[in-house]
């Protein structure tokens, strides 16, 4: 069984190191991250390992957050990849920031990566790694997401994308289902 781990983001530099694209900063802290090259095609980059003996893909989508489901379909079409073994990872507003929770299904959340990938593939029941960002106090939630951290998120902002990353690595290890029970809206900073 081939398994898909999709981070999202928005391409282009003036977005590194945003609250949208948290899915891609939490691929840098994987323990292998350094081991995964890189290769641009199906309008993303796309990197594949074993674990454990399991073929696993990573994707980031170079189209901008609204187009998500443009690198995925065509990705998982030709490794042939089941809705059933993709996990998306991404931001979540209705989390605090520094927790993450696994998610099979369900609502969309109005989250805009999360909507052209269920587009695309004709279904939301996809698995989800939901890596909170809290939402704004004031302002709008799209200026919010695509604005950097501050003041005590910039001083935990690594460490949050190291936790991030062991919850990743723990999925590849046990599966969804115990790591969904041992990250359970968990707090992780």
């Amino acid at each position: 069984m081939d398994r898909l781990i999709i981070g999202l983001g928005n391409y282009g530099s003036k977005y590194h190191h945003t609250r949208h694209n948290i899915g891609w900063d939490a691929f840098e802290e994987l323990t292998f991250a350094n081991d995964l090259k890189w290769i641009e095609k199906y309008k993303g980059l796309y990197s594949a390992t074993q674990v454990d003996g399991e073929k696993v893909y990573f994707l980031k989508p170079q189209t901008y957050m609204n187009l998500s489901g443009e690198s995925v379909l065509p990705m998982m079409n030709f490794f042939k990849i089941a809705v059933s073994d993709i996990l998306v990872v991404h931001d979540e507003i209705d989390l605090p920031f520094g927790t993450i929770a696994f998610k099979n299904g369900g609502g969309l959340a109005g989250h805009n990566g999360l909507k052209s990938i269920a587009a695309s593939l004709g279904t939301q029941e996809f698995k989800r790694l939901r890596l909170g960002v809290g939402r704004p106090v004031h302002g709008d939630v799209s200026n919010w997401v695509l604005s950097g951290y501050t003041g005590e998120e910039s001083l935990f902002f690594r460490e949050y994308l190291k936790g991030a990353a062991k919850a990743l690595e723990e999925y590849l290890k046990v599966g969804f289902d115990k790591a969904a029970t041992i990250y359970s809206k968990k707090k992780i900073i």
